[in-house]
């Protein structure tokens, strides 16, 4: 497989070998400041919230999708992965993956499939490196990983489903990239804003992202001043007939 490509500016695709794929976009400056706005003053739970009242009940993953640390969150664009289980080593079982990881642009997220299997761990701390070079502000793997203290001390943020020490070589291999996959139970398109917190992981879908964030910014503001009135001694029962949140 030919891993040389070239970018187009003008119609963000990438070149690779002999065909075209759609390549997204970078993110831009006020793109990141969005970013560690939604980091620093928004959770998952609110998000999550906002989401439900505007009838997107299906936006969160599953439960078993974990920080391989506590303080790990991250905000960006879905970058998908697809990956499936195979029975045999083929004769270039990276090919593939490599060109997934070398598409991988500034303020993407991460977001690998594999079906739920638990085979192998298709995430590691190589892959983490690069991605992190490439300008990704985290990783969500529906599946295992490993490297797991390597990929602590080096900060970038992970959720997985577990952990285990062997390779996808023989037992995985990623069949495509940027396509609408499922991960953690729902269906993810490139470009969607993966939050990720330690309470979980939600999508928002890019044509209601500033309508969620104005209702989750919105009803944290309303949690803020009914904690500051609870903490006073106020009644549940008052604060929530004035601000409507539990």
């Amino acid at each position: 497989m030919q891993h040389l490509r070239k970018r187009d500016l003008a119609d963000n695709t990438t070149t690779v070998g002999h065909g075209k794929r759609a390549s997204g976009r970078s993110a831009t400056l006020s793109d990141l400041e969005l970013f560690k706005s939604i980091e620093r003053e928004l959770y998952t739970a609110v998000v999550a919230d906002a989401l439900d009242e505007l009838g997107h009940h299906d936006c969160a993953m599953r439960e078993y999708l974990r920080p391989l640390s506590p303080e790990f969150t991250f905000v960006g664009r879905a970058r998908t992965i697809m990956c499936a289980d195979v029975f045999y080593a083929p004769a270039d079982p990276y090919g593939m993956e490599i060109e997934a990881t070398d598409s991988i642009l500034p303020g993407e997220a991460v977001v690998v499939s594999t079906g739920e299997s638990r085979r192998n761990a298709p995430w590691g701390e190589l892959l983490s490196t690069a991605a992190r070079a490439r300008g990704a502000r985290g990783a969500v793997i529906d599946g295992l990983v490993r490297d797991v203290k390597k990929i602590q001390q080096l900060g970038f943020p992970v959720f997985a489903a577990g952990i285990k020490p062997v390779d996808s070589k023989g037992r995985g291999l990623v069949m495509d990239y940027n396509v609408p996959v499922q991960c953690g139970g729902i269906v993810i398109h490139p470009g969607d804003l993966i939050f990720a917190d330690y309470d979980g992981v939600v999508a928002i879908p890019e044509n209601i992202l500033d309508e969620t964030l104005r209702l989750a910014r919105d009803k944290a503001s309303r949690e803020n001043h009914s904690r500051n009135e609870l903490l006073k001694g106020a009644y549940l029962s008052e604060v929530y007939e004035k601000y409507g949140v539990l």
